[in-house]
């Protein structure tokens, strides 16, 4: 057992039996009956943005902006007299990037949905995929404790003393 006094709380842990080491240690958490690692939602995010980047928002920017030039340039568009035609290029650009970037949500979270199963997702936990829970819809803390949880509190409940 060791004790940490931090700002007037301290807190209190217990360690586990030899060679054994909690959820919360292994990087991991756990939803019902599924765990959740941190480096496979890592992976997958990490993934999710590179591909989305190289096969949607790089390429509709692109695409957008030699559109947008080639309106300009055939004249049906006019250019600005002050600044020219890069105000018009640039907006298009960012608008290409940025519909690029949000066509991938689906994509990402069907990534998510094959690798966690359904309801998983950006916003993981027991209300994901579910509607009329979560952020947004009036129900702001989840108050389900699973049974690994209950017996870790029973047998090393942690005390916070406040000054």
């Amino acid at each position: 057992m060791s004790t940490e006094t931090t700002e007037q709380t301290v807190v209190v842990r217990t360690e586990g039996a030899a060679g054994t080491s909690s959820a919360a240690e292994k990087g991991e958490r756990k939803y019902g009956d599924h765990h959740i690692h941190r480096e496979d939602v890592k992976q997958i995010w990490e993934e999710c943005k590179e591909e989305s980047f190289w096969y949607r928002a790089l390429p509709l920017s692109v695409g957008s902006m030699g559109v947008t030039g080639g309106l300009i340039y055939n004249g049906i568009w006019k250019a600005s007299t002050r600044f020219g035609p890069f105000p018009k290029l640039a907006v298009a650009g960012i608008l290409g990037f940025a519909v690029g970037k949000a066509s991938y949500a689906p994509t990402c979270r069907s990534k998510f949905q094959n690798k966690f199963g359904p309801g998983s997702g950006p916003g993981f936990g027991p209300w994901a995929g579910r509607p009329g829970f979560g952020p947004g819809s009036g129900h702001r803390h989840c108050h389900h404790i699973c049974q690994e949880c209950k017996t870790q509190a029973a047998t090393a409940p942690a005390e916070k003393i406040q000054n």
